[in-house]
């Protein structure tokens, strides 16, 4: 058989009926990783689906968690996470545009439609860490009991309230300093609150119940306990007082819950800052003229792919963690 000449080889590269899905061998190598990485998310968000499932009956309510927005206290929920789906998928409609102007070979174009798509990016990661923030300070605080159950606190109309609507704050709370401690190593956090002052709090508040993180199949709603004496049963077996959400503790229900939260959007969040990296890189590339003396803007449709996939990932993080 003849051998390949260098010619030739290049067609099968970059042109011709011989490249594997007549695609580049950049693109290929860029599918090849999509799909790796897709697998990977797979595994996650079914591991997310799985334990959801067996704990169907103690998982914290997506409307109950979700409910900050910029300026406005706990009035609509969810509707902050829906604006981020929105910017992160626009943002993805800014690229389109910016590989059909490469396609043209509209510089201009391209430079205005990456400029955008790195806004867009920019604005849903600064909008997850607001998110992060507030999921981690918490907003009402509750009760740990002594098997891990969270108790939290309601009024007579059944809507959750916070401990500082009616405890006193009794625990306050000294830092570490060369005269008073250890300055130098740290402690675990405390809370103003004590599980003997919100009991006794709770006590002198004849209008305040409890909640229970167990749902009612009924109602689809969290059991709440209005009667005071069986009320008490259960916060005679406070553990500690919870504020907000960590790798350990969650105030608003299962632990597992925030373990998930953390890991999954928290990858997700890794591959938008990465996405924006590469889009700042490739821009620079733009202004600087690179692909314009190439003859083509392929690799704006490279990141561009890679763009997608981050977004496609999105919609199905969204789907499990805030709709389901």
């Amino acid at each position: 058989m003849k051998a390949t000449t260098a010619d030739q080889n290049t067609n099968v590269w970059e042109g011709g009926a011989t490249r594997p899905l007549g695609a580049s061998y950049g693109k290929m190598m860029m599918w090849f990783f999509i799909l790796s990485d897709a697998l990977t998310f797979a595994g996650f968000l079914a591991a997310y689906g799985l334990t959801r499932f067996k704990f169907i009956d103690v998982w914290p309510i997506a409307d109950e968690v979700f409910t900050h927005f910029p300026g406005i206290h706990g009035t609509y929920p969810m509707y902050y996470v829906a604006l981020m789906t929105f910017i992160l998928i626009f943002s993805s409609v800014t690229m389109v545009l910016a590989v059909d102007a490469g396609h043209q070979m509209k510089r201009n174009k391209v430079i205005l439609y990456m400029f955008l798509t790195i806004i867009g990016g920019l604005v849903f990661v600064g909008s997850q860490a607001w998110e992060w923030k507030n999921f981690i300070n918490g907003e009402f605080g509750a009760v740990q009991l002594k098997d891990g159950k969270i108790i939290q606190f309601v009024n007579q109309e059944g809507k959750q309230i916070a401990l500082a609507d009616f405890a006193e704050k009794n625990n306050p709370i000294v830092q570490h300093t060369r005269n008073n401690g250890l300055w130098n190593e740290k402690g675990a956090t405390t809370s103003e609150y004590t599980t003997e002052g919100i009991i006794e709090s709770f006590k002198h508040n004849p209008e305040i119940g409890i909640r229970l993180e167990k749902i009612n199949p009924e109602t689809k709603q969290k059991i709440v306990i209005l009667n005071k004496a069986e009320a008490l049963k259960y916060l005679e077996q406070s553990a500690r007082v919870v504020e907000g959400a960590n790798l350990e503790v969650n105030e608003y229900g299962s632990s597992q819950f925030a373990d998930f939260f953390f890991f999954i959007t928290g990858f997700h969040g890794f591959h938008v800052c990465s996405g924006i990296v590469l889009n700042i890189i490739i821009f620079a590339n733009v202004l600087l003229g690179t692909y314009e003396k190439r003859g083509h803007y392929e690799m704006v449709e490279k990141v561009g792919l890679y763009w997608h996939f981050v977004d496609l990932v999105w919609v199905f993080v969204f789907t499990f963690f805030y709709l389901v």
